[in-house]
């Protein structure tokens, strides 16, 4: 892998450069990391072209073998540059480096493995026997096939995550895919595709990676023709004008977006456990995470009480420099997103909320302190829309039902949690909640084998898991009449 500098693009099975390029930072600093080819249009059309080529004119979406001995070794290449992986997700995404050993990267590659492994067993076979129909026996049966060319968009914020979650399936399944990373962290996506073309015999054309600044370049794989399916991973508001462009052509369109999720704390609950679980979970990655929990449903009794608790739980998080390995939380991503956490925690103040804890910025870097907010209005802004940065809006609730309609109140159904010390009690509760994902007492659904995805706005389909691999298949059936001489 070349250095921390202009990366190239991967288009049709070579390494190129673009005519101009954008800066890339790193977020803990504000110090230039390198640059990235922005992508034209040209760019965009000119991938899309070779991954239908690669799609209709060779045998990758028919040859299981070639797919999965290129999965195969797909991961071990990221193995192999795992430990240069990680210096430059650290360096460019700002992820401490703790987090890198989960869901920033070494649980990522796993998602190659568990693809490939599904791969080898899975049956694009079902057959559905024989039924009579106008005096005559028919036999039936139904073929999975690959959905085509895919176009799949990225985030910044778990940018390695997000790029194996679509690629590895996506391949799996028998597709050609043109992959855009965020502007924000270009080069930890570009890096991939170096790592496909030096180290892979994926066919050209069958991964296009690119990276742009501009919005023309994401609108060409939104509403291209030759183009099957979109998938997409961000902002609802983007969700919505993907599933607009796409109309035209009646795509496919596979959307994980937004989230304000709930955490709900039972009156029987151990509070202190609680209270240290949602306070080291909204300064996971600095709170930039869509199924994070970031409003806390607590008894209006004991809201007080729990508050305390919370704040003195993110007063032992580890804020600081993302290289060490200590560091709990390191910087937003920008100076951009840092603006808007602050703003939106001023107005949250304004309208009524008491500011517990942080609501500062700290530099060097785009740093912002854990922030509590208590007494919040469940239909005010920081309890109704999405903030990515590390906020905690702290919402009493009167009985059970009044918490189940409040963590409902909301346009998202992304994820939420429970505590009580009562298992039952809190699974009946949880099974209340229009959200997509759950955890009970802790517990961690997050997995390579578990389907993710959200209810309502926040989303469509489901990505990682069995699930996640038949987004990208289509289904064929078949008909035959069976002849005389074939029935029993």
């Amino acid at each position: 892998m070349s250095g921390l500098v202009v990366k190239s693009q991967l288009i049709d099975g070579k390494l190129v450069a673009a005519d101009s390029t954008f800066p890339s930072y790193n977020p803990a600093t504000g110090d230039l990391l390198g640059h990235a080819p922005d992508a034209k249009k040209a760019d965009a059309e000119a991938a899309i072209a070779a991954a239908r080529r690669a799609f209709d004119t060779t045998d990758w979406a028919t040859d299981t073998e070639l797919r999965l001995r290129c999965l195969r070794q797909l991961h071990t290449a990221l193995d192999d540059h795992r430990e240069e992986l990680r210096e430059l997700t650290i360096a460019e995404v700002g992820a401490p480096r703790q987090l890198t050993h989960g869901p920033q990267l070494d649980e990522p590659i796993g998602l190659v493995t568990y693809y490939a492994d599904l791969l080898e067993t899975y049956e694009f076979t079902e057959d559905l026997g024989e039924k009579e129909s106008r005096g005559r026996r028919h036999h039936r049966w139904v073929e999975k096939e690959a959905a085509g060319v895919v176009a799949a968009i990225l985030p910044y914020n778990f940018p390695n995550q997000l790029a194996l979650a679509k690629l590895a399936p996506a391949l799996a399944a028998g597709c050609t895919v043109v992959l855009k990373g965020a502007p924000q962290t270009p080069l930890t996506t570009l890096a991939l595709g170096e790592l496909i073309a030096e180290h892979t015999d994926i066919p050209p054309g069958v991964v296009n990676i690119l990276s742009s600044s501009r919005a023309e370049t994401g609108e060409v794989l939104t509403t291209h023709p030759d183009v099957d399916l979109v998938t997409f991973t961000g902002a609802t508001t983007t969700g919505r004008a993907i599933m607009a462009a796409a109309a035209d052509t009646v795509k496919r369109v596979f959307l994980e977006l937004g989230g304000k999720s709930a955490m709900i704390v039972l009156d029987d609950a151990d509070y202190t456990k609680a209270a240290m679980f949602a306070a080291f979970t909204i300064c996971s990655h600095s709170g930039q995470g869509c199924a994070l929990t970031s409003r806390l449903l607590v008894p209006r009794a004991d809201h007080d009480r729990i508050v305390q608790l919370v704040a003195a739980g993110m007063e032992r998080v580890r804020v600081g420099d993302p290289r060490a390995a200590e560091t709990a939380m390191g910087p937003l991503i920008s100076e951009q997103q840092r603006d808007k956490v602050d703003a939106m925690v001023r107005r949250a103040v304004e309208a009524g909320a008491r500011l517990v804890r942080g609501g500062k910025r700290v530099d060097p870097g785009w740093f912002y302190e854990p922030t509590l907010l208590a007494g919040v209005d469940p239909d005010s802004e920081i309890a109704q829309e999405e903030v990515f940065g590390p906020v905690l809006a702290v919402i009493p609730y009167d009985d059970e039902d009044d918490a189940v309609r409040i963590a409902n109140h909301s346009r998202y159904g992304l994820s939420g949690a429970v505590h009580s010390a009562d298992d039952e009690r809190a699974i009946r509760l949880a099974r209340r909640i229009r959200t997509g994902t759950f955890s009970i007492n802790g517990g961690n659904y997050f997995s390579a084998d578990v389907p993710f995805g959200g209810y309502k706005q926040s989303g469509i389909g489901r990505e990682s898991g069995r699930a996640g691999f038949e987004e990208f298949l289509e289904e064929k059936a078949f008909g035959r009449v069976v002849p005389p001489e074939e029935v029993a």
